[in-house]
């Protein structure tokens, strides 16, 4: 149980799945991060100071050794933000090390451009409608190996922190199809299994390392794109840094979403 009068303090690593770009207010506007992202909502209900270093388009490196660069100029690795009197960490990262949202994103705007122009030639239309490229398992070993040593880099910085593994919100759950979002049935089959396999590796990184998991994923499985009540955007695009939304992100109820069973992890008993 994290208890605020310990003292201490609650730092936020990850990537936009954590960061929030597009949802406003945008407090960071280099790196694309929202002040009602989920590590901004969890802090008020768990009463700790928050240091959000999460990054839109951060790898499992950027967080553990790696400069990263943003719209405002590089930034250094997230996990430096860990200090002796850190109590809790939270980590939602490694969709970037396997290309997920940006396979997504490429094969939407290709199945757009493809529906808004029917009038393209056969061969071009197959060029355009390639399928998603899935990883193979040594990506997903790689994106597993990455969380554990993470976990061991915070520990070593902080002894007792108490750290979270929190996964990826559902993206294309049971109501994405190719009538819901610009994804063949094939392309969906496949953004599937990507995201099947980073919620193996956090599983499998939080048995290793002896973290605590938020599957965020599960809690999640009814409200992806196409979804009555999603709680991610669908191919919306917009200015993420003046508000608008990105494509296949959560949006301010999907943050929510993730907050609520972060802090009733944290009330439980870690070793429970």
């Amino acid at each position: 149980m994290i208890d605020p009068a310990g003292g201490g303090r609650y730092v936020a690593l990850g990537s936009s799945f954590a960061a929030g770009p597009g949802i406003p207010p945008q407090v960071d506007r280099g790196v694309l991060r929202s002040g009602r992202n989920y590590p901004s909502l969890l802090a008020e209900e768990i009463g700790l100071p928050l240091v959000d270093v999460s990054c839109s388009g951060a790898t499992t490196a950027h967080l553990r050794h790696d400069r990263q660069p943003t719209l405002a100029g590089p930034v250094p690795p997230q996990v430096e933000a860990v200090t002796a009197d850190t109590a809790l960490v939270t980590v939602t990262a490694g969709g970037n090390d396997v290309g997920y949202l940006g396979m997504l994103v490429s094969a939407g705007l290709r199945g757009t451009l493809t529906a808004r122009l029917p009038w393209l030639p056969a061969p071009v239309r197959r060029r355009l409608g390639y399928t998603v490229a899935v990883p193979p398992p040594e990506a997903f070993a790689e994106v597993r190996a990455a969380l554990t040593a993470l976990v061991d880099d915070v520990r070593r910085r902080a002894p007792g922190a108490r750290v979270v593994l929190v996964d990826y919100l559902t993206v294309l759950g049971r109501h994405a199809t190719p009538d819901t979002v610009p994804l063949s049935a094939a392309q969906i089959g496949e953004g599937r299994r990507v995201a099947a396999g980073l919620v193996a590796s956090f599983a499998a990184a939080a048995t290793d390392a002896g973290a605590d998991l938020v599957v965020a994923s599960a809690a999640s499985g009814d409200h992806g794109v196409g979804a009555p009540d999603p709680w991610v955007s669908g191919l919306a695009m917009g200015f993420p840094g003046l508000g608008g939304p990105r494509p296949f992100h959560p949006t301010a109820a999907g943050m929510a979403a993730v907050a609520a069973p972060v802090a009733k992890r944290l009330s439980a008993d870690p070793r429970a």
